[in-house]
């Protein structure tokens, strides 16, 4: 048999047919929208969205609110129905904090560096020891576990929500299809949404915001869920299926045995996912940590949202690790047999022992002299920073200058180009967008939600969130692309980046208001400055994987025809990788929008606002419609910046 050599040119000459077409597709559309354009500027004029075609939805929300608020204590649905999750969630919560108490501070700490030392190694339980030790440390450990009693409870519904749903669609094509969309949603929700309905039903306290947390948190266990489940091995399947296994078994002994990395995941990102829900939550009552920094923002003590920050963070940081390294150990080592169990029991015993010590000794609480006190000197720090870097910094000015410059010269002119442009130019460039990326569907989902948008009466603080959303993403990606492409290009720098990428992709969203405003006070720029850190992490790693992951013999073939490093980089790794950076794209834009609609905590205004004015005040119509208003916001941007399974196939 003779082997057939592909030479680059003649592969080039092979991708030439689809190049072309897909170009002439892009062209094609790129010209109906112009003309459309100039047709919908002669017949239809300009303006902002018509009144005309708004909904005011303040009466019908208002009567909704008012009814619920006044049925609350006496209807049978919600004595009977809410009334029993309520208080089991609040028994719940209470149980394991008192659980959490009765072990002390000593029991704690042991029995989490045993769990982290059977779950994933001894350098993972020294960290999981040094973390809760700092809680204590930084005068926090009853507030730790009240987030840890939160977590517990918050976690476990969330898990078993997600895995019966994960289930259900792992297990039927009807179901999976029915919840994909529903799944879509909930992905595009910025967290804060979730309150205000929750808040309506449940009132300020610890049930709305478990619930809160966990209808935030069980989407990605019901994704994996199902993603382990629908791809089984299909080969083991069939022998399980001829050795005359019923659906039950081959579920037990099959299908929840192979997909137990895709389980072990869906149970680290719900947590995750929890922790920075749990923390969002302090808003509507949640308590702990987050309260702590709620209320420390909102004075502006940076300090103390600092002291309550750093524990969040290091939670974050011992939960991801400990089950990101037990799901590596499946299957590289025994899990089960007598040596795990009496490893276990071990664990459990001298967890206990130090729990009964602690009870012992009467030292159940952290001692008060072992407590350090940070708010002080960072604020200090705080106040030298307002006087020498917020401004009267010679050339490069200070970052209140920075701050006042990028409102001034990007987010202004960017809001007021927006809200200049004619609502049907909006739409008709969102689905041109689309359509350009994906489908005729996907073209008519985004601009049916941008419609949306206009019919709910809130076209022009749309706006000005999307102005905000567009600039944090255009700084995310820029510095996210160079980043990816350097790290990629050399190991060493992917090697120092690691860490600090693993600690700032861990940090629940409300963390990362502390630092910006130390450095820029309040108002938009914050708010997008904090929206670029918490975004950065997840498209410099994907920029930086999908770079790597090109094909190793394009790159020697390019090599080998005397291009230079810049040609290969231009020429070969970026059009190669442009899935990836599509993906990149993709998920800067959902990021940045979920820290954008926070950012309304830090002088964000728009979107943001509203949200936590209806929070604030308790109005459903305004809460609720900024909430539908950014579902819809999201779900366009999703759209826009998600390419569908046709446009990247053959014509990619």
């Amino acid at each position: 048999m003779t082997a057939t050599v592909t030479t680059p040119a003649e592969s080039t000459s092979a991708l030439g047919g689809p190049l072309r077409i897909l170009a002439s597709r892009r062209a094609a559309i790129t010209g109906a929208g112009a003309v459309l354009l100039v047709l919908g500027a002669v017949l239809l004029g300009g303006g902002a969205w018509p009144d005309r075609f708004a909904v005011d939805l303040s009466g019908p929300l208002g009567g909704a609110s008012d009814w619920i608020i006044d049925n609350r204590d006496s209807h049978p649905v919600f004595l009977y129905f809410f009334g029993h999750i309520s208080n089991a969630v609040v028994l719940s919560v209470r149980a394991v904090y008192l659980v959490l108490l009765a072990a002390g501070w000593a029991g704690v700490t042991v029995a989490a560096g045993l769990i982290a030392w059977r779950a994933a190694g001894i350098r993972l339980a020294l960290t999981a020891v040094a973390a809760f030790a700092a809680c204590g440390l930084l005068g926090m450990w009853v507030p730790t576990m009240q987030t840890l009693a939160l977590m517990v409870v918050a976690v476990a519904a969330s898990v078993l929500l997600g895995a019966l749903l994960g289930l259900a669609a792992g297990l039927s094509d009807r179901t999976h299809r029915a919840l994909r969309p529903v799944l879509d949603t909930m992905q595009v929700l910025p967290a804060f949404a979730y309150l205000l309905p929750v808040v309506l039903v449940f009132g300020i306290g610890v049930p709305a915001a478990v619930l809160a947390t966990v209808v935030y948190a069980a989407p990605p266990m019901a994704r994996l869920t199902a993603l382990g489940l629908r791809g089984a091995d299909a080969g083991v399947m069939e022998a399980a299926a001829s050795l005359g296994a019923t659906g039950r078994q081959r579920l037990l002994t099959a299908r929840l045995p192979l997909a137990r990395k895709e389980l072990l995941l869906g149970l680290n990102q719900s947590i995750m996912m929890a922790l920075s829900m749990a923390v969002i939550a302090s808003v509507i009552g949640a308590g702990g940590l987050g309260d702590r920094v709620y209320q420390a923002l909102a004075s502006v003590d940076v300090g103390a949202a600092l002291a309550a920050g750093i524990p969040i963070v290091l939670l974050a940081v011992v939960l991801d690790r400990v089950t990101a390294a037990a799901g590596e150990r499946i299957g590289t080592a025994p899990r089960s047999g007598p040596s795990a169990r009496l490893g276990w029991a071990i664990a459990a015993a001298v967890a206990v022992a130090a729990a009964v010590a602690g009870r012992l000794t009467g030292r159940l609480a952290w001692p008060d002299a072992w407590t350090v006190g940070i708010a002080e000197p960072v604020n200090r720090a705080v106040d030298w920073m307002t006087a020498h870097l917020y401004s009267g910094v010679p050339v490069i000015g200070g970052t209140a200058d920075w701050a006042a410059r990028f409102t001034t010269w990007v987010l202004d002119p960017v809001r007021d180009g927006l809200q200049w442009l004619p609502w049907w130019a909006v739409l008709l460039l969102v689905g041109v967008l689309a359509l350009l990326i994906g489908t005729w569907r996907t073209a008519l989902t985004a601009v049916l939600a941008m419609a949306a948008i206009g019919v709910l009466g809130v076209w022009d603080p749309a706006l000005d969130t999307l102005s905000q959303v567009l600039a944090a993403v255009a700084v995310t990606l820029v510095t996210g692309f160079a980043v990816g492409t350097a790290a990629a290009r050399s190991a060493r720098l992917e090697r120092l980046l690691r860490p600090v990428l693993d600690v700032f992709q861990t940090m629940p969203q409300f963390v990362y208001l502390i630092p910006v405003v130390a450095l820029f006070g309040v108002g938009r720029a914050p708010a997008v400055a904090a929206a670029v850190v918490y975004a950065l992490p997840a498209v410099v790693r994907i920029t930086t994987q999908g770079m790597r992951a090109v094909d190793p013999v394009a790159m020697e073939s390019s090599r080998s025809l005397g291009a230079t490093a810049r040609q290969q980089l231009l020429q070969v790794q970026l059009p190669l990788a442009r899935p990836a950076l599509l993906l990149a794209v993709n998920q800067g834009v959902v990021l940045v929008l979920a820290v954008v609609i926070i950012g309304g905590l830090v002088g964000g205004g728009a979107l943001g606002y509203d949200v936590v004015f209806g929070l604030a005040q308790g109005d459903l119509a305004t809460g609720l419609v900024a909430g539908a208003a950014i579902v819809c916001l999201g779900l366009m941007l999703d759209r826009v910046t998600q390419p569908t399974r046709r446009s990247t196939g053959k014509g990619a």
